[in-house]
């Protein structure tokens, strides 16, 4: 089954390293990547992971303990992002389908004062090559 409106999944591509697509252009200052974001998720204190996709990808596949905020009700709900997260210094992760949507809900939040705020490099697509292959791609 795909995601509504869109084509089947392309082919797995190969992983680096780190579990990202070979070539991914990964800013470190910017982004965490999938193994990070799941460490970091398995931790006591652990960051808020903020699902920026539409909700239709998000019924499709998610990761559960995300907390779905599409792009585009960023700047709207920031209160609600901060409550959510325990205040505007504390750990938040964003995530889409393939890295570019959450980086700039990333660059949206940093503007409004969220001061440790990272993409997750590849988005959900990457999480279900090198975290959890029960996700399913689209």
């Amino acid at each position: 089954m795909n995601a509504p409106g869109s084509a089947p999944p392309p082919p797995p591509p190969p992983l680096d390293d780190r579990g990202l697509p070979l070539g991914y252009p990964f800013k470190p200052d910017w982004e965490v990547t999938p193994r990070q974001a799941r460490e970091a998720l398995a931790q006591p204190n652990p960051p808020l992971l903020l699902d920026c996709r539409r909700p239709d990808e998000h019924e499709f596949c998610n990761v559960a303990a995300g907390l779905l905020i599409p792009m585009d009700q960023t700047v709207a709900r920031a209160d609600e992002i901060e409550d959510a997260a325990g205040g505007k210094n504390s750990p938040i992760i964003v995530m889409c389908h393939h890295g570019r949507r959450s980086m700039n809900v990333t660059s949206t939040l940093r503007g409004l004062g969220f001061s440790n705020v990272k993409s997750m490099a590849g988005g959900i697509d990457a999480w279900s090559l090198s975290v959890d292959p029960s996700i399913r791609r689209y």
